[in-house]
Parts: structure tokens; sequence; C-alpha cells
């Protein structure tokens, strides 16, 4: 097998994939540069998800419907989401960290904070 990096023959394990320690290190180090890029830009949006609806939702609300278009008009990015939950009447409410939003059919959003349980 060549090493990953540089095509020398690798010597050892048959499971090995680079030739030196330097190359191992070379290989991970830009490995993770390119992932470091990646997940920078997805976390600025969910932060300014999260950021818009804390703005609108408030400091003191647990939940309140707004109209779709109050959040495209602050740039809301629908796409983006930390994880989601279906509720029993087969609707999705998506989350950004702590905060949940889900679409009515009015063109509605319903924005929900989550309960601290402690």
């Amino acid at each position: 097998m060549k090493c990953k990096i540089c095509n020398k023959q690798v010597k050892g394990r048959s499971d090995k994939k680079f030739c030196s320690q330097r190359c191992k290190n070379y290989y991970h180090v830009n490995l993770r540069k390119v992932t470091a890029i990646a997940v920078k830009e997805i976390d600025i949006i969910l932060h300014r998800n999260r950021s818009i609806l804390l703005e609108v939702l408030g400091k003191n609300l647990l939940q309140k419907k707004v109209p779709r278009i109050r959040l495209e008009k602050k740039k809301f990015n629908f796409k983006y989401n930390t994880h989601w939950h279906v509720n029993s009447k087969n609707k999705t409410l998506f989350w950004v960290y702590d905060f949940g939003w889900m679409s009515f059919s009015d063109d509605e959003i319903l924005i929900v904070r989550k309960r601290n349980v402690s």
C-alpha cells in the first residue's frame, strides 16, 4: 500500500495508511481545517436563526404565533435546524438549540422556547 500523502511505500501493519507521523499529522491537520470552515459557516446561520427567534419571542414568553413573513424579512433560514420532533398530531417542530418553530398551513409560525427542567 502507498501513503495517502506522499505515495511512498508504507511499511508495517496491513491497515497502515501513512508512511510517517509527519504525513499522518499533515493529513489530519488539513482535514480539521476543511471541517472547521464548513462547521463555522453552518454555525453562523444557526446562531443567527436563534437570535431571530429570541428577538421575536422576547425574553419572557414561552410561545408565540407570528406571520411567516416576519421571520423571512429578518432573513431567518428555515433550512437549518439542530434537531426536530414530530408530535402526536404528526406536525414537525424544528429546533435551533433551545428555540423551536412549527409551520402552519395559514402561513403562520409558532415559536416556542424549551422549558428548563431543573
